[in-house]
């Protein structure tokens, strides 16, 4: 794919693009990896802003590839060093993104391969599932594991 562009910041739904592509969504826990997971993706470094903080990502972002759809970059959720309320506005601006009229075609739920799954984690699962959401769990950062835990983390 050639032409990969960030589109907007959503911080509020009415701010949602008006065409109705096909969306690709990004979802997990905070710091598990979504932003470079786009830049990986597409080979391009400075594509989604990523940082070591936890919680940097707090918007919806939208990336448009070929004008045909879109990346969608969720807010992760969990551990942000950010206040009680603005996690409970997050998690009501992911849950009301899920329950809009967006024509999402799938959802990946990335998950640190370096842990157990989280409550939070197997809580999304549950929630995707509920939603009938063709979805698939990626498992991030496998390049830290030894072979042996990679196994493990798998399984």
């Amino acid at each position: 794919m050639k032409k990969i562009e960030f589109t907007k910041s959503v911080f509020n739904l009415n701010e949602l693009p008006k065409d109705k592509l096909p969306e690709i969504v990004l979802c997990g826990r905070s710091n598990v990896g979504k932003s470079s997971f786009i830049n990986s993706l597409f080979n391009k470094k400075n594509l989604a802003k990523t940082s070591s903080i936890p919680g940097k990502t707090r918007s919806i972002n939208f990336y448009k590839v070929e004008d045909k759809i879109y990346i969608v970059d969720l807010p992760g959720f969990g551990f942000a060093q950010v206040s009680k309320v603005e996690k409970e506005k997050w998690k009501k601006m992911i849950n009301d993104y899920f329950c809009s009229e967006r024509n999402i075609v799938l959802v990946f739920h990335i998950v640190d391969s370096r842990h157990k799954p989280m409550p939070l984690d197997i809580e999304l699962d549950s929630y995707l599932k509920k939603g009938n959401f063709n979805r698939t769990i990626i498992l991030n950062k496998v390049d830290k594991l030894k072979q042996g835990e990679l196994k493990k983390s798998q399984k």
